[in-house]
């Protein structure tokens, strides 16, 4: 007997008559192709289904076969350095770059597994029962896990050698006298978080090497930020290269909804670029989950949760991970398209009512933790938005805004002015920073908060008086109002503006970025005294050094920082010179 039957189709959403009881989100597969399916509701002997691939050719009549689980992914070593879909399935790029609905998948892979426990020893779930080899040369090894609902004495285990990733390795005996049989990987619904030990405070900062971010929004490892901002102004590509510069063990970059030339410029690029830590291809320690917006629309909607599923067991590994979401906005359509469908009440912006909940149980899954196998791992999410219009005041902006600490705005004007990374320092936030304050202490920048603070403030009085400026004239401007107009710029050009085609200037390290923040500062002291003193403003904008200071980022390498040193002596000495000059007039 058919364990249910299609009586009606809209789309990707269809319902059926049941012969035996279902459960919320379980897995189904639909129809002669065995289509993928979950459940999301249950009414007498109907249930809904919304489909996770192309629902053509369905129809009335058709068989529906339940899994019994709930809609789950397998999790394993063949994850890490390759590419998948939204449901994790691999793309492999040999054959394989796109699926074809009710496709089989490849046949599982094989790994030299190498035991870490003997017979009659105690493992609890989350503990690492042996590990495999993932590279030969130079050796790379990766744990396999017990799942977390899984535990008990070893009563057998297979010795080192080749085995495929779902064959039986090792088998347990519960307390209550179960047989659990372990495989390299294993199953996990992709809507339960994964558990811990305990949640910690935020820890140390994640690095980007982007000076607007780490100085003046920095964002913890286990923290979440948001990144908003409407077409064009680069979300994607501050991503990218987020995820390449960022000092996290693993990245997991979703492509949720793009448009498949965005995706597939992705594609190409990260398999051929260099780990600048390891120097080996930065895609041995990424994934990549490719969703496009031409795909079924329930897929994009579970590919989110396929992300963060994959990111929470990197982490259970003791591994400090970021997950980067582009877009949550696609997410959040493919939300209310289903939701329409299954004719739900539209709240607001024809969004469903759950939209804020659905956004809060994702980014609630970032933290710092203690893993069940007592090592400390973190998640961090960086979630891309794109509101139309950039109306920052749209539902998925305002409500993931509820549940982020970090906002990292994007401007158009910005952005149209090839200034990159294209943030609003103005708009943006970041409600970690306080707590990450002493952490720049402890790398030697004692005065790093305040460095932060009177940038952001020179840039708020900025607009105040260019406002003014545009009334009176910036020549009827006070002198020190002229400084701030000129100290507000050299913020922007010497620090906030970052070329990613400069060698030099792509990444900046925590040092260089304290040493630029002391040689600004230590300018505006000598700036503001000599205009005091009486130097004028044009005359301060006109030392050659003020340029080589514009152009420290792109001219001072890493390994160059006595240079730092010695342009600071050159601009001691030329204000030296200019307040000379000031004083020989006044005797005259």
């Amino acid at each position: 007997m058919k364990d249910a039957v299609i009586h009606w189709i809209s789309g990707p959403v269809m319902r059926a008559t049941v012969n035996r009881p279902f459960k919320i989100n379980e897995a189904v597969l639909v129809g002669e192709k065995k289509l993928l399916g979950e459940v999301v509701r249950l009414h007498n002997d109907e249930i809904t289904v919304q489909m996770y691939e192309d629902a053509s050719g369905l129809r009335p009549g058709d068989p529906v076969a339940g899994e019994g689980n709930p809609l789950s992914v397998r999790l394993g070593p063949g994850i890490l350095g390759n590419i998948f879909d939204g449901l994790l399935r691999s793309l492999d790029g040999e054959g394989r770059d796109f699926l074809y609905p009710g496709q089989e998948l490849p046949e599982p892979p094989v790994f030299n597994f190498k035991p870490l426990v003997e017979v009659g020893q105690i493992i609890k779930g989350g503990d690492p029962f042996g590990q495999v080899r993932t590279r030969p040369k130079p050796a790379k090894t990766q744990p396999c896990l017990v799942p977390p609902d899984k535990g008990g004495e070893v009563i057998s285990i297979k010795e080192r050698g080749d085995y495929t990733d779902i064959e039986t390795i090792c088998t347990l005996s519960s307390s209550s006298g179960e047989e659990q049989e372990l495989a390299m990987s294993h199953d996990w619904p992709v809507r339960t978080p994964r558990p811990v030990a305990e949640r910690l405070s935020i820890g140390p900062p994640l690095l980007t090497g982007q000076r607007i971010l780490d100085c003046l929004f920095p964002t913890a490892r286990g923290g979440k930020a948001m990144v908003p901002g409407g077409f064009g102004t680069g979300k994607t590509v501050l991503l990218e290269t987020v995820a390449k510069w960022c000092n996290a063990d693993v990245i997991i970059y979703l492509g949720c909804g793009e448009r498949g030339n965005e995706m597939a410029g992705v594609l190409d690029e990260f398999p051929h670029l260099e780990d600048p830590v390891t120097k080996r291809p930065l895609m041995e320690r990424m994934v990549v989950i490719a969703n496009t917006s031409n795909m079924p629309v329930a897929a994009r909607e579970a590919s989110i949760y396929t992300g963060v599923t994959v990111a929470e067991y990197f982490r259970d590994q003791g591994l400090h991970v970021a997950l980067m979401a582009d877009s949550t906005s696609r997410w959040a359509e493919a939300l209310r398209e289903v939701s329409g469908r299954l004719g739900e009440l539209p709240g607001e912006a024809g969004y469903p009512a759950y939209l804020s909940t659905r956004l809060a149980e994702f980014y609630e899954r970032a933290s710092r933790v203690r893993t069940l196998s007592d090592k400390g791992g973190s998640l961090t999410i960086i979630g891309a938005v794109s509101p139309p219009s950039s109306d920052f005041s749209e539902p998925v902006t305002i409500h993931t805004k509820r549940y982020v600490r970090n906002f990292w705005a994007l401007d158009r004007k910005r952005a149209q002015a090839r200034f990159y990374p294209a943030i609003d320092p103005l708009i943006s936030y970041s409600e970690d920073a306080a707590d990450l304050a002493k952490w720049w202490q402890k790398q030697g920048a004692p005065n790093w908060d305040e460095h932060r603070r009177r940038f952001l403030t020179i840039l708020e009085e900025q607009t105040r008086l260019e406002r003014m400026a545009r009334i009176l004239g910036k020549d009827s401007l006070p002198p020190k109002q002229q400084l701030v107009l000129m100290l507000a710029d050299l913020v922007n050009e010497a620090f906030l503006r970052q070329s990613a085609f400069s060698e030099k200037d792509r990444f900046a390290s925590p040092k260089k970025q304290t040493k630029m923040m002391s040689m600004l500062d230590g300018f505006m002291d000598m700036a503001q005294k000599a205009v005091e003193a009486g130097v004028g403003v044009e005359d301060i904008t006109a030392l050659p050094e003020v340029r080589r200071l514009q152009r420290m980022g792109e001219e001072i390498s890493e390994d160059e920082m006595e240079s730092f040193d010695q342009l600071h002596s050159a601009l001691t000495t030329a204000f030296s010179g200019l307040l000379s000059n000031v004083q020989e007039g006044d005797g005259v």
